[in-house]
């Protein structure tokens, strides 16, 4: 006879990888091997129209922690750099985490933090398993030492076809290590030990004596670069077989000039296509390394019996250029490439197999789905809307739901000074707001590319107009401090 007392709130399982790309794992995409990452899709519902809150880690995971956009919460950018405009969180602000263990969820953590340089998971309520390194995260040893019991500690493994930017791509005394093979074997990567880690705690949530339910988050370092991967990732992709994307055909005319600065910031100015094929050949390894680590975890659930009671989240915080408009990693460029991310939902008994949702949502949108699917009020602070009359409603709004057809990002700056960007997304357009600069307009079904600024057609005069409308909007509803001015220019621009 069944406990009418037993808690029926489903455990809930989030992956987040770092500087994912959504085509990586989308249908039309290109052709990266995902069978984790499809199965989610097959089995739940996958947002096609999901994006970032900002573009930057500190930022974007401190919005995911807090359901506010980074305006509210003021982690502005990277908290691990000297600029950092707010190191840690304040502790009075409220979080999921912090709510979810109020709720009586066991809370585990492995893998990367990077939302505060002298706090961890476990000052948000979550129990810390290991895995962080000296990536922005030096949380403990516990990666460290696994590989120094394997024989191979870290950092001492003989790399191969490596790539750096700066003038010689193959000279590691100058630039950013971009790419390269490693000799490890796969059981000695950090993605398969974070798999091993959530893998345990899957283990012990099933065998522990707990009376709630539990939420499990593994944060992958990945595919961030540097793009190291071992065989067969590193040569899974054929460098001659991948053509570049439509928009590395970028001019950057009409655009802002910061677009073609970062070329030289990066240090990718003088990279071909060969080398950036190279490149990409190792970002798709890395994409896929990480999915097969995400197949073992799905596993892991099924063979302890708690699939069916565990909802599953796959996001990324941001994605990554890999070469598309001829950029490297991320910045002041609000194009998909960085600000679309991969979402996919599976609910079991709730959520639709193989839906697609076509309705514009952010990451941070997360935050207010967790406490909904635990029962839990959302607190006031939150700009972020719950998933669930989604996920009950085979990916789409009820019709009695106002939901709006519109994102809204920003972006402040990083390690040359800061600035303000706004922006306002549908499925059609989309307007980038660049105080010192001139503004963007693309049309996103004509040029998905973005690569024909639009913002002085006299032809979208219409469309720029309702566009800025509705960033003003946004930035209203949101409170956000620049809406006095950035209004002011909006309304009364040409």
């Amino acid at each position: 006879m069944a406990d009418a007392d037993a808690d029926t709130r489903p455990n809930v399982l989030l992956v987040l990888t770092d500087q994912e790309r959504y085509d990586c794992s989308a249908p039309e995409g290109p052709p990266v091997e995902t069978p984790a990452i499809d199965r989610l899709s097959s089995e739940g519902v996958r947002f096609e129209q999901a994006c970032t809150p900002i573009s930057i880690c500190s930022s974007a995971r401190a919005s995911l922690l807090t359901g506010q956009f980074p305006h509210g919460h003021g982690m502005l950018n990277n908290c691990h750099e000297p600029d950092a405009i707010r190191a840690n969180l304040p502790a009075d602000m409220p979080t999921f985490s912090e709510e979810l263990v109020a709720a009586g969820y066991d809370l585990t953590y492995t893998g990367k933090w990077h939302a505060g340089r002298d706090q961890t998971p476990a000052d948000f309520g979550f129990s810390y398993l290991g895995g962080s390194d000296e990536h922005h995260d030096d949380i403990d040893a516990a990666f460290r030492e696994y590989r120094a019991d394997r024989g191979t500690p870290v950092g001492e493994a003989d790399l191969a076809e490596e790539i750096y930017t700066g003038d010689d791509p193959r000279d590691g005394d100058e630039g950013t290590f971009v790419a390269a093979k490693t000799p490890v074997d796969i059981e000695e990567t950090r993605p398969y030990f974070l798999a091993e880690r959530t893998i345990d705690a899957i283990e012990d949530h099933a065998e522990g004596d707990g009376d709630g339910p539990f939420f499990h988050r593994a944060d992958f370092y990945g595919p961030h670069h540097p793009y190291v991967v071992p065989e067969p990732y590193a040569s899974m992709y054929d460098p001659e077989a991948i053509e570049p994307p439509a928009s590395y055909a970028e001019t950057y005319d009409g655009k802002p000039r910061v677009h073609e600065n970062y070329l030289t910031y990066r240090g990718v100015d003088d990279f071909d296509w060969e080398l950036w094929a190279e490149a990409v050949a190792k970002y798709w390894g890395f994409v896929t390394l990480i999915d097969h680590q995400l197949e073992r975890i799905l596993d892991a659930l099924a063979e302890h019996g708690l699939a069916d009671e565990t909802a599953v989240i796959h996001a990324s915080d941001h994605g990554d250029f890999a070469g598309s408009h001829r950029q490297f990693n991320k910045g002041p460029l609000m194009y998909d490439d960085t600000y679309r991310i991969p979402l996919q939902v599976r609910w079991p008994g709730v959520a639709d197999a193989g839906a697609r949702s076509e309705t514009p949502v952010h990451l941070h949108d997360l935050a207010a789905t967790f406490l909904e699917l635990a029962d839990v009020p959302v607190p006031d602070s939150f700009d972020s809307r719950s998933l669930v009359p989604l996920l009950e409603n085979g990916g789409e709004p009820p019709a009695a739901l106002d939901w709006r057809a519109s994102t809204f990002a920003q972006y402040h700056g990083d390690e040359f000074g800061l600035y303000s960007q706004r922006m306002v997304r549908t499925a059609d357009y989309k307007y980038v707001y660049n105080g010192p600069d001139i503004d963007e307009l693309y049309d996103l079904t004509a040029d998905p590319a973005e690569l024909q600024n639009l913002v002085d057609h006299p032809e979208y005069e219409e469309v720029r107009r309702d566009m800025r409308t509705r960033l003003v909007d946004w930035m209203d509803e949101t409170e956000d401090p620049n809406r006095v001015w950035v209004t002011d220019v909006l309304e009364n621009g040409s």
